[in-house]
């Protein structure tokens, strides 16, 4: 890979290169044909992006490696860019693995040429590594194998600040049983914000942040801001599915003197699939578990002027008893619609105050009109069940609805209203990057 001057993904480090003796792994060669094991083997390390020219500020280094001798040190503390193994003499890589000093094996891909391995994403500072290179070359017709080992190190990040991410969803208070519906998003709340004018610096959160899922399914970070992100599948999340969230940050570079530090993991499990869905024309509510109707409510919705908000709601929180006034959502105190209401069994699903539950004033309407002020009512006892069934992340669609859709990010969890085309334009990782789409991101060592 020829050298560039300007690096972009790989995190500050000082790159120690020992060569180890390399063994042929073939037959002996025949009598009076030439000894392969002779000839040199030369490969370089490299840490400058394929997609830049120029000349790199730290210069690759050719290892030849069955020479003897101490380690070879590649000054990298300004190096930003994949590691890149590359063959330097006639022949092809076979095999590359990369490791971690745990075992943990690091993503990357072999050329089509078999010419070089490029690591997927930057390798974080203070870690060893181990390269383990299967070497064909050909002699005569007949392929031999060379097999040889690197030891890697990148060096210290340099103190200062450090870009951790909160990753959620995290229940505040009370009990946690790590358990959600199917629709809850992931979220990562980042210590100090990433601007959409870095994309570099983004694609390499982003390749941090490692989920996975068991059943594995395909999904995408989505940034909402310079310091927020969600992550969903295509599709909702399977029920009874766990899923893992885990953040490499800790020592990659991000940007120009900022470096990632460690972030607590989270893991979580989702339920039954359950999703309620409002039928604002109908007047009713009708509860599907696992895709079968297990509850049919009559309800009221929001009327001229309130009209419930249309589209994919997610549950995010329940509260026994909760107080409701008008001046929450701008009606005059004083006014014929102002109301001050002490309220059984409320199930929230917007920050802004929409909630379904108990209307015992509004009996009557229930299941023929429209005459709340924006949430969805029903009777005490259908309330209570539906405040007993549900639980965080579960999905409430809300159709046939008057008011304004549901917007995706800064009235509750929105996001499924977005298309995945439209979802995935969200992220740093376009659709020709190897590693976008997929729930494992699997970027850095894969844990």
């Amino acid at each position: 890979m020829a050298s560039r001057s300007s690096f972009k993904g790989w995190g500050a480090l000082s790159l120690a290169a020992g060569a180890v003796l390399a063994v042929n792994a073939a037959q002996p060669p025949a009598v009076g044909a030439p000894d392969v094991r002779a000839t040199p083997l030369l490969v370089s390390v490299d840490a400058c992006p394929v997609d830049d020219g120029g000349l790199c500020s730290v210069p690759r280094r050719t290892l030849l490696l069955d020479a003897p001798g101490p380690p070879v040190a590649l000054d990298g503390r300004t190096a930003l860019g994949p590691l890149a193994l590359g063959l330097r003499t006639p022949g092809r890589l076979a095999d590359v693995t990369v490791t971690d000093h745990k075992g943990h094996r690091v993503a990357g891909a072999l050329s089509a040429d078999g010419g070089q391995w490029t690591s997927t994403a930057p390798l974080p500072a203070d870690a060893r590594y181990t390269a383990r290179l299967v070497v064909e070359r050909s002699d005569e017709g007949r392929f031999r194998r060379r097999r040889a080992r690197l030891d890697l190190r990148t060096g210290s990040a340099p103190k200062g600040e450090r870009l951790t991410a909160e990753l959620g969803p995290v229940r505040e208070g009370g009990p946690d049983d790590g358990t959600y519906g199917v629709g809850q998003p992931l979220t990562a709340e980042l210590s100090h914000p990433v601007p959409a004018t870095d994309p570099e610096a983004r694609r390499s959160v982003e390749r941090a942040l490692d989920v996975r899922s068991t059943p594995r399914v395909d999904g995408a970070w989505h940034w909402v801001g310079p310091t927020t992100l969600h992550y969903r599948p295509r599709a909702y999340w399977p029920a009874h599915a766990t899923i893992r969230v885990h953040s490499a940050l800790d020592g990659v570079r991000v940007s120009d003197g900022l470096y990632g530090g460690p972030s607590a993991p989270l893991t979580l499990t989702t339920g039954d699939h359950v999703e309620a869905v409002t039928d604002v024309t109908a007047h009713t509510l009708t509860v599907f578990r696992d895709g079968r109707v297990i509850r049919t409510i009559p309800v009221t919705t929001g009327k001229e002027g309130y009209r419930t908000r249309g589209g994919i709601k997610v549950v995010l929180g329940k509260e026994a008893t909760v107080r409701m006034r008008g001046d929450s959502i701008g009606i005059t105190r004083g006014s014929k619609d102002f109301y001050d209401l002490k309220v059984r069994w409320a199930t929230r699903v917007t920050w802004s105050g929409e909630y379904l539950h108990a209307a015992p004033w509004s009996l009557d309407a229930q299941g023929s009109e429209d005459v709340s002020h924006g949430c969805t009512g029903m009777s005490t006892e259908d309330a209570a069940w539906f405040f007993d069934t549900v639980r965080e992340g579960d999905l409430v669609r809300v159709v046939n609805a008057y008011g304004e859709p549901m917007s995706p990010f800064d009235n509750g969890y929105g996001d499924w209203n977005l298309s995945w085309a439209e979802w995935r334009r969200g992220s740093a990782l376009g659709p020709g990057t190897p590693d976008a789409g997929h729930a494992s991101g699997a970027l850095l060592p894969a844990l």
